[in-house]
């Protein structure tokens, strides 16, 4: 599986523009119980450590990183022209298609800069692994302990599905090290959990989430519930393209959804949902049941869920729950 990850990374086109971000737009995000504007950058950097050794079988992130090391300078640039686009939002969220605290991929001194260019927030939310969480680091973010938020990729919190559906690289063990830490110093922790990562059927993948939510929910501000969708270059989307894989059922999110409900503090919010690389149902009832989704992860109000219209493809998502794990089996790569 590793090699096969390998060999598809490899085939990226990636363009030299160490200067420019990526992309920047502004969306909606759930913050103290309302509804704000936030401003999302996406910087280009090297990329994420572990794309090099092999990378996640989901993640597509690589195709936007610079094949050449970005300087600070490089990223100054980014974040001067990112700052004339922002406009007092109150949230900002800024990623670079890998972990903020890599100094490989940041140096520290532009952590803080960026940080500091973007101080007028009230949230600044940066992604990382867990490796690069630990004491002494968060020593030098103490003054924006109450203003970061740092999001982890937990995905999912069993070892095995770790290892063998995402390749992700560490253990479940990491990541209860560095939200214990996070937890201890007062720093505010998002959760990312993964819906159906290759090589599980419907009902397991639903089943993994749902466990997967409720363990992180001892450390988390907020859980962000991803269902899979397919991005290029990466093994889920040769999988599919083989037929082997399907993104989720629109209904699987929502069944997860209702199954966490009481711990008020469950969000989704799909990429490309609708779409036959997005979680999806038949069609018909997909913008209904993708505006259901948003409604839910703003109000946290389970009714909304509940009174979803029941569509004639649910029957078919019912048969798959109970009928696939019968058929089911793991695809070989080669």
């Amino acid at each position: 599986m590793i090699d096969k990850i390998i060999n598809l990374r490899n085939n990226v086109k990636r363009e030299n523009r160490p200067d420019q971000y990526v992309s920047l737009w502004f969306e909606d995000e759930p913050y103290k119980n309302k509804r704000e504007k936030s401003m999302v950058l996406v910087l280009r950097t090297r990329g994420c450590f572990w794309f090099y050794h092999s990378g996640c079988t989901m993640c597509g992130y690589y195709n936007d990183t610079n094949p050449t090391n970005v300087t600070d300078e490089d990223l100054l640039k980014q974040v001067e022209r990112a700052k004339e686009k922002y406009s007092g939002e109150k949230i900002v969220k800024i990623y670079n298609s890998g972990s903020f605290f890599d100094r490989n991929e940041i140096s520290q001194e532009m952590q803080l800069k960026i940080l500091n260019t973007f101080s007028d927030a009230e949230r600044i939310i940066v992604e990382t692994r867990p490796e690069f969480i630990n004491e002494r680091m968060l020593e030098n973010f103490y003054e924006f302990k109450n203003k970061i938020m740092i999001a982890i990729g937990l995905e999912s919190s069993n070892d095995e599905i770790l290892e063998n559906s995402i390749n992700k690289g560490f253990k479940v063990d990491n990541y209860k090290r560095a939200a214990e830490l996070l937890l201890e110093k007062n720093f505010a922790l998002k959760t990312y959990v993964l819906l159906k990562p290759p090589f599980l059927s419907e009902k397991k993948s639903i089943d993994d989430a749902i466990s997967s939510i409720e363990f992180a929910s001892q450390y988390s501000e907020i859980i962000s519930l991803n269902p899979v969708n397919i991005q290029n270059n990466t093994l889920v989307e040769y999988l599919w393209r083989k037929g082997y894989y399907r993104s989720p059922w629109l209904w699987s999110v929502v069944e997860v959804l209702k199954r966490t409900a009481y711990l008020k503090k469950v969000v989704s919010f799909p990429t490309g949902p609708g779409k036959e690389r997005g979680a999806h149902n038949c069609g018909k009832c997909d913008d209904e049941i993708i505006h259901a989704i948003e409604e839910f992860s703003f109000k946290q109000d389970i009714d909304i869920l509940n009174n979803i219209k029941e569509c004639d493809c649910k029957k078919n998502w019912k048969y798959i729950i109970e009928m696939e794990d019968l058929t089911f089996s793991t695809i070989g790569v080669q």
